[in-house]
């Protein structure tokens, strides 16, 4: 398995689905919110919490169909089919690659894109703990939309039409903790629902994303 993370982060990073591209993505979200709604501090930080999760969910897309294509089209996924990890451990292996190369160096700078959109300083330290309990799930469902549209010419953008709705329940308590954070508000339910969210995604999705795999493999 570390072999196999070894790997899938050299050719993330050699294939330009490394940080570097998503947080540049990040960046310009951020930076074009202030052009799009006016540059009041007062209503900038309000929205902060709520565009900065839907930077980072939206920046997390950009690498997924890269994911399963690069294997299938050099036919290493074959190979890594008849390996003896299972299809669970190679997808729960690839999530986990992705999250380290996109969603971690976006939970990273998520902080100091915040201060460019007036977040208040309380905000900051639950912006970074919504973050990294709703990320690992967005990389969990991506790697299962890329299993979907593995082999399909121009499947970006059926993977994202697939993925997106997906994605609702962890954006909508992911930013509700981060608004709320930011508001001084008690933080009440929203982050035992989205760890609760996070944690059966990670349970369940790579036993789905397996299933995925071989009904393609045999096609």
């Amino acid at each position: 398995m570390i072999a196999l993370l070894r790997r899938d982060l050299m050719l993330a990073v050699r294939a330009g689905g490394g940080f570097g591209l998503a947080l540049a993505f990040f960046l310009i979200v951020v930076v074009l919110v202030p052009f799009a709604i006016g540059p009041d501090p007062s209503l900038l930080s309000r929205v902060a919490a709520g565009v900065l999760w839907l930077g980072a969910l939206l920046a997390c897309l950009l690498s997924l169909d890269r994911l399963f294509a690069l294997d299938h089209e050099d036919g290493s996924l074959d190979l890594l089919a008849t390996a003896p990890l299972p299809l669970e451990g190679i997808a729960a292996v690839k999530a986990l690659a992705h999250w380290l190369t996109t969603a971690l160096p976006l939970v990273v700078a998520a902080p100091a894109f915040g201060i460019l959109l007036s977040l208040p300083a309380p905000g900051f330290g639950w912006l970074v703990v919504s973050l990294l309990a709703g990320t690992p799930a967005l990389s969990a469902i991506g790697t299962f939309g890329a299993a979907l549209t593995v082999g399909l010419r121009r499947g970006g953008l059926l993977l994202s039409l697939i993925v997106l709705p997906l994605y609702v329940p962890t954006l909508i308590f992911g930013a509700e903790v981060a608004r709320r954070g930011a508001e001084g508000l008690a933080i009440g339910p929203a982050l035992p629902l989205l760890a609760g969210i996070t944690c059966g995604t990670l349970a369940l999705m790579p036993f789905a994303t397996a299933a995925v795999l071989r009904r393609a493999l045999r096609g």
